[in-house]
C-alpha cells in the first residue's frame, strides 16, 4: 500500500515538482496551498508524512505544526524553509517538527529524508506495542520511562518533543559511550548520509535546557570536543 504524503506549500510550481517526483517514487500525494487547509487535511486524511512550508497564508507552518502536536498527532513533519536563521530551526524542532530542509534542496536529499522519517515512524509504532511498563532508566534525579515514553526530573514530568525523547533514550541506553554527530544522525534520525548535523547540536541544546540544572555546565549530556556526545549516569 502506497504511503500518503501531505504537501503544504503556497507556490504552485513547487507543489507540481514535488508531487510529480513523489508520485514517480510510488507515493500518493495530497496538497494544500495555505496553513488552514493543510491543518484540516492533516486531521482528516491521516497522511504518513507532512511536508510543511514555513511561510504560508492564513496560518504559518510553525502554527500548523504546533496545533497538530498539541492535538497529539505524531505524524512525521519535515519543515520546508527558505530561511537560514538558527532561531527558525530551533523553533521548528522545539514545537515538534521532525526535521527541516532549506530551499533550494535536491529531490534526492528530500526523498532520502522522507524515507528515513517514515521508516523511523513505523519502527516506533511497532516498538510502542511491545514496550513494558517497567522499562526504566534512572540516572541521578532523572527517570526515563521507556514504556510510557516519558522523562521525569525530580519526580516531575519533562515536556520533550518526540525527537528529544528518542535522543535521550538512545544516549542513556549506552551510558559513557561517545557518539559522533554522524552516528546520532544515523541512529536517531535514521539518515544514512543526508542530514544537517547542526540539527543534532540544536536538539542537544534544547534537551539540556530541559533536563540540566545548569545547561552551560551539563551533568548528564556531556560534549567530548572533536568526538561527539555521551550520557553520563553521574
Amino acid at each position: 500500500m502506497s504511503k500518503k504524503l501531505l504537501i503544504v506549500e503556497d507556490e504552485k510550481s513547487i507543489i507540481d515538482i514535488l508531487s510529480f517526483n513523489l508520485k514517480r517514487e510510488g507515493y500518493e500525494t495530497i496538497e494544500a496551498m495555505d496553513g488552514e487547509t493543510g491543518l484540516e487535511l492533516a486531521r482528516s486524511d491521516n497522511p504518513d508524512l507532512i511536508l510543511l512550508d514555513v511561510m504560508l497564508p492564513k496560518l504559518d507552518g510553525f502554527e500548523v505544526c504546533r496545533k497538530l502536536r498539541q492535538e497529539g498527532a505524531t505524524t512525521p513533519v519535515i519543515m520546508l524553509t527558505a530561511r537560514e536563521e538558527e532561531s527558525d530551526k530551533i523553533l521548528g524542532l522545539e514545537i515538534g517538527a521532525d526535521d527541516y530542509i532549506t530551499k533550494p534542496f535536491s529531490m534526492r536529499e528530500l526523498l532520502a529524508r522522507i524515507k528515513a522519517n517514515i521508516r523511523r515512524s513505523k519502527m516506533e509504532e511497532s516498538a510502542s506495542g511491545t514496550s513494558r511498563e517497567g522499562d526504566q532508566i534512572v540516572a541521578g534525579d532523572l527517570r526515563i520511562d521507556l514504556g510510557r515514553l516519558e522523562v521525569f526530573k525530580s519526580g516531575k514530568p519533562v515536556d520533550l518533543t518526540q525527537r528529544e525523547f528518542e535522543l535521550i533514550k538512545f544516549l542513556a541506553s549506552a551510558p559513557n559511550k561517545v557518539f559522533s554527530r554522524e552516528e546520532l544522525m544515523e541512529k536517531v534520525w535514521n539518515y544514512d548520509y543526508y542530514g544537517d548535523i547542526r540539527t543534532v547540536d540544536v536538539t542537544i541544546r534544547r534537551l539540556r535546557e530541559k533536563i540540566e540544572d545548569d545547561p552551560a555546565n551539563p551533568r548528564y549530556i556531556i560534549t567530548r570536543r572533536g568526538a561527539g556526545y555521551m550520557f553520563t549516569e553521574a
